[in-house]
């Protein structure tokens, strides 16, 4: 695919989701869904009827093909995808409680794209992207893929491509001092920030979504989405900072409600809509995401999207 809108690049991992609410232990079926906090964005705008491409790592092993042949499905352009024989495509398990919460535990340490390095991307196709979408989990995989992470946003304001940066700091991966030192001066350089409201405490020394808000701007922040789950989202740009209100829906599985809404509110930006109207595509889509089991499997196309943006109380069924 030629000329993709939102190149992302980051790890994706085979998640294995238990047919049991209960200790993993106890559980003896699964089923297996592509999961990854770039790929999940990517598949998301793909429904939204915008090209997009995800750039990785996988491994020589049946589980690599798995991830490539699911993406290719979703229309996500996976032609950049290496795949190489320095490590496994990396596995994780999600473990539901009796009262619906959900865990993650991860087998990804020495996957093949944690092996990741500057020298692997094709940096001449990565000037053909609208938007290059990352997340703070790549630079938790290792020092390489820190690296990379690094180089990408050196080389976006070089060429003037706008970043969309989601910190989505992930604590079984790294520490939180480790974290904030990595994540804080990359989220003032990015263009779009995408962040959860806890993740404001850490790295911009905060909680008050008004003064998340300003300080990213002042640093130079076209857009910013900060979200609040089942309180909705707080957004802002050069015209205001303003509150949205979250879709009421049976909650069955919170992992990727974050992605979901970054693709929803990335199709707002590449569309022109105004900031509220990105947000809103980002509520919604993060709760279509978090009415279903798996990250991305919930996910409309875009006439079943456009429809239910029409009639927001469709989504209640």
């Amino acid at each position: 695919m030629k000329g993709s809108q939102v190149i992302t690049i980051g790890e994706s991992l085979v998640a294995f989701i238990p047919n049991a609410h209960t200790k993993l232990r106890y559980v003896q079926q699964f089923s297996k869904v592509v999961a990854g906090a770039e790929s999940n964005v990517a598949v998301g705008l793909s429904k939204l009827g915008h090209p997009t491409s995800w750039v990785s790592k996988v491994g020589t092993d049946e589980f690599g093909q798995y991830i490539i042949r699911e993406l290719r499905a979703e229309g996500v352009d996976t032609s950049h995808v290496l795949v190489s024989d320095e490590g496994p495509s990396g596995i994780m398990f999600k473990q539901f409680s009796a009262n619906l919460a959900s865990q993650v535990f991860y087998y990804r340490k020495g996957s093949a794209a944690s092996t990741l390095k500057v020298r692997d991307l094709d940096w001449e196709y990565l000037k053909g992207a609208k938007i290059l979408h990352l997340s703070g989990i790549t630079p938790a995989l290792s020092a390489s893929c820190r690296d990379v992470v690094y180089e990408l946003f050196s080389f976006a304001k070089q060429e003037g491509i706008p970043i969309s940066f989601d910190p989505n700091i992930r604590r079984k991966l790294w520490s939180e001092a480790e974290a904030k030192r990595t994540l804080s001066p990359l989220i003032v350089q990015a263009d779009i920030v995408l962040m959860g409201e806890d993740e404001g405490e850490l790295l911009l020394a905060s909680n008050d979504r008004h003064r998340i808000a300003s300080l990213l701007l002042e640093k130079g922040a076209k857009a910013v989405g900060i979200k609040r789950g089942g309180d909705g989202a707080y957004v802002a740009d050069a015209t205001g900072i303003f509150d949205i209100p979250p879709y009421p829906v049976k909650v069955v599985d919170t992992i990727g409600a974050g992605d979901a809404f970054n693709a929803g509110f990335l199709a707002g930006i590449l569309e022109g809509s105004p900031i509220q109207h990105c947000a809103r595509m980002g509520a919604l889509m993060g709760a279509l995401a978090v009415s279903s089991y798996g990250d991305v499997e919930g996910l409309p196309d875009r006439k079943a999207f456009d429809d239910l943006m029409l009639d927001e109380k469709e989504i209640e069924r």
